[in-house]
């Protein structure tokens, strides 16, 4: 009776195991796709308190190991050619967003900042330039009217900035071409402004803030914005798989993440509040972007037919790294991988959330 009992038991815990873990077609997305994606992946799934996928491929060819030693040689790196792991660290682009806003609204939460309040409050340049009406809000959501380059142009352009009150005059000497709050531009200027408002208000650098303010309480140990002269918010964190993951659980957590709360509840569902209405125009967004809304650091991913079927929030990068968070499914994945070329990419990156939706 004990041994029919135990086999039993043990054909009841091999089924669960099957029923909740269909990632054979995810295992195949990652072998036919991580060639385009600079030739290594690794991703990681999370739900229900741990880790319930892992996966990486290395597939680089010579031609991206090529590649690869020419990029770490212009950001003055030495070229890691091993194949990615959970730890492995790397630039994450504007998967930087995310952190960034949610370190903003860290002093939301604590009373010392408003979203409505104005930059001009504390940037005296940008009130003289006509830009002191911006809000915290609209700095977070892309929509300060403010004609920004090129997102490749203003990578270019920071290299020469050596202090974020020099950032800040860079921005001031920038044109206008909407009214705040009506017009979307998808650029690097508003978490600009909005880390020199904190960096004011703190009397910290933004790299100190973030290091006690998100990657602390995070265990984000392998997660920072550099020791350069001034920070870049909106796309100069380096990050791992892992790290990375565990901001997602903070978020899918509704601010708390180990046992430690970084964010109110209330803040989480207001960064995801789609701020791109009816009555914004869109000036630009990447095309990978697709159909999604914006809300504060994250876009929006929308419910939209079989590509879609359930919406999520994310934040790409410009080297592919993909992080999302299914608050229906209620999970959290991050894919890493490195490469600029990005055709078919928003086909990708849904086709790959679809297969892990399905997968749940």
């Amino acid at each position: 009776m004990k041994k029919l009992i135990t086999v039993l038991l043990l054909l009841c815990t091999i089924v669960t195991a099957k029923a909740q873990h269909h990632f054979e077609k995810v295992d195949q997305w990652l072998a036919d796709n991580t060639e385009k994606m600079g030739g290594r992946t690794v991703l990681m799934v999370y739900k229900d308190g741990k880790i319930i996928y892992t996966g990486s491929k290395d597939e680089m060819t010579i031609k991206q190991r090529f590649a690869t030693k020419m990029i770490a040689r212009k950001m003055s790196k030495t070229p890691n050619l091993d194949a990615f792991t959970t730890t492995t660290k790397i630039p994450v682009a504007s998967c930087s967003k995310w952190f960034s806003a949610a370190l903003v609204i860290t002093f939301v939460d604590e009373g010392k900042l408003k979203l409505t309040d104005t930059v001009g409050k504390y940037l005296s340049v940008l009130s003289k330039s006509g830009k002191g009406a911006i809000t915290i809000s609209q700095c977070l959501s892309h929509l300060t009217g403010i004609q920004a380059p090129p997102i490749k142009e203003a990578l270019q352009d920071m290299k020469d900035i050596h202090s974020m009150d020099q950032s800040i005059q860079n921005i001031a000497d920038m044109p206008i071409e909407g009214k705040p709050g009506t017009l979307f531009r998808y650029s690097n200027v508003g978490l600009q402004m909005a880390a020199a408002v904190i960096e004011k208000i703190s009397g910290k650098s933004f790299e100190t803030l973030f290091a006690e303010r998100i990657a602390g309480p995070c265990g984000m140990v392998n997660t920072d914005f550099g020791k350069g002269p001034v920070a870049f918010p909106a796309g100069g964190a380096w990050s791992t798989p892992t790290d990375y993951l565990n901001f997602l659980v903070m978020i899918l957590n509704k601010g708390t993440v180990n046992g430690k709360r970084a964010l109110s509840e209330k803040s989480v569902n207001e960064m995801q509040v789609d701020r791109i209405t009816k009555d914004v125009k869109i000036a630009y967004a990447p095309e990978e972007a697709g159909n999604a809304g914006y809300g504060f650091g994250e876009w929006v991913l929308k419910a939209s037919g079989p590509q879609n079927p359930t919406p999520a929030v994310s934040s790409p990068g410009l080297f592919g790294s993909f992080p999302w968070v299914n608050n229906d499914k209620h999970y959290a994945a991050f894919l890493m991988c490195f490469y600029i070329k990005n055709d078919g990419r928003h086909e990708r990156y849904y086709a790959l959330k679809q297969l892990v939706d399905e997968a749940l």
